[in-house]
């Protein structure tokens, strides 16, 4: 192997790294200038009637203290009556966040399709034929997203948000049967986030701008772009909690391997919304517990629904030796390639969470996760690279369902 190819694994791995660490920061950005910007939308009261604030056009202000200063946010109804020569604009937080979890689709999932996105037992893709759905479901996120927006419900919050729901638990059934569950997930989440930053670059900011325009001008704003832009804001603050969990749900393969993947993540979304919806009554003063008790409600029934069978105690004992030799046949064959101190499969330059099977001692150790991720979810080997049968599955099962012995304990 020459020394560029030898280094491409470690590469990737270090450029992962260092985007999704770029991605992470520039989301808490954005999402936490979100939360607060809602907070203090749904926090600020109006000023009293032909007070000096209420003649200026303030719609609503409060007084907090943070970091041992006072502060006194003001919201104009539409703008003040001059431009102030300094205007902060809020969307680089944005861009930023969709710039690099973009490059983080290409780098963990386009750059690996075959491994990241395509399961044969789902579809039968090639790798351009995975990545074109994956594209293509980011583009048509959007546009169906925004014709909602702007058809005559668009004006009516809860019908249109009812119907964005609808589209994204379709877009999630649509996707689960063409993709691996991870790369779904993925796609979901980074359908939202296409649409999330699509309002900000699309509608929110370009409708300020106008405005803006119209004050230099000498003109009155039209006051439907702050309207506009104000919708567009509160959809992205009822989309973050479904989004973050998006983002870790490759980790928990009893989410997005579940048969019905599709509807396991319409459940957490909807209990991402409610619980979000409690904290945005909340910063208006009113406190109505059912909606996160909903959600918390959700995620326990969801729980209890995907938890796994017990393994059937007091199973036939078998030749223990003769019995985990054959599962360490299976485990070399099967696993080792990515799960060793130096593997061997392509794409890999570290094993998965660091998760290492190549001694019978650690596959002693990592028993009972052999078992969940072979036999109870079959996420594992990853898209099914190596072949794994189901009698193989069966062999892992019986093992570990009887000790999980290697002879040797």
């Amino acid at each position: 192997m020459d020394v560029f190819g030898y280094l491409t694994p470690y590469a990737l791995e270090w450029l992962n790294l260092l985007v999704r660490w770029l991605h992470i920061i520039t989301g808490i950005a954005w999402i936490g200038a979100s939360f607060y910007f809602v907070w203090l939308d749904n926090t600020i009261r109006p000023p009293a009637p032909g007070s000096e604030l209420a003649n200026k056009g303030v719609s609503g202000e409060l007084w907090a203290v943070h970091g041992g200063g006072f502060y006194n946010p003001q919201k104009y109804l539409v703008a003040p009556a001059e431009l102030p020569k300094e205007l902060h604009w809020f969307k680089w937080e944005a861009y930023s966040t969709w710039l690099s979890g973009f490059a983080l689709l290409f780098i963990v999932y386009y750059f690996n399709a075959q491994a990241m996105m395509v399961d044969r037992s789902v579809a039968d893709l090639s790798s351009w034929q995975a990545v074109g759905i994956g594209l293509g479901s980011l583009v048509l996120g959007w546009i169906v997203y925004d014709l909602l927006c702007r058809s005559p419900l668009g004006k009516r919050d809860l019908p249109v948000g009812v119907l964005i729901f609808l589209f994204l638990l379709a877009s999630s059934w649509v996707l689960t049967h063409l993709l691996s569950g991870r790369a779904a997930y993925l796609h979901v989440g980074a359908m939202i986030g296409t649409m999330m930053v699509a309002n900000v670059a699309m509608v929110i900011i370009p409708g300020q701008r106008k405005m803006v325009n119209a004050m230099l001008a000498g003109q009155k704003p039209d006051p439907a772009y702050g309207i506009r832009a104000k919708q567009r804001s509160v959809h992205n603050n009822y989309f973050t909690l479904p989004v973050l969990f998006i983002m870790i749900s490759n980790h928990y393969a009893m989410t997005y391997r579940h048969e019905h993947a599709w509807a396991v993540l319409g459940v957490i979304m909807l209990a991402g919304v409610l619980i979000r919806h409690f904290f945005n009554l909340r910063h208006k003063g009113r406190v109505e517990w059912k909606y996160p008790a909903a959600g918390v409600a959700l995620l326990l029934g969801l729980a209890v629904a995907l938890a796994p069978e017990a393994p059937v105690q007091g199973a036939a004992q078998a030749d223990v030796k003769a019995q985990f030799a054959a599962v360490r046949t299976i485990v070399d064959q099967r696993c080792v390639a990515c799960h060793a101190q130096q593997p061997t499969q392509p794409g890999f330059a570290a094993a998965p969470a660091g998760v290492m099977l190549h001694t019978p001692e650690l596959i002693h150790q990592n028993a009972a996760r052999i078992y969940q991720q072979t036999v109870q979810t079959k996420a594992m080997p990853l898209a099914n690279l190596t072949n794994m049968t189901d009698a193989e599955r069966a062999q892992v099962a019986a093992w570990f369902e009887t000790g999980a012995k290697t002879g040797n304990n």
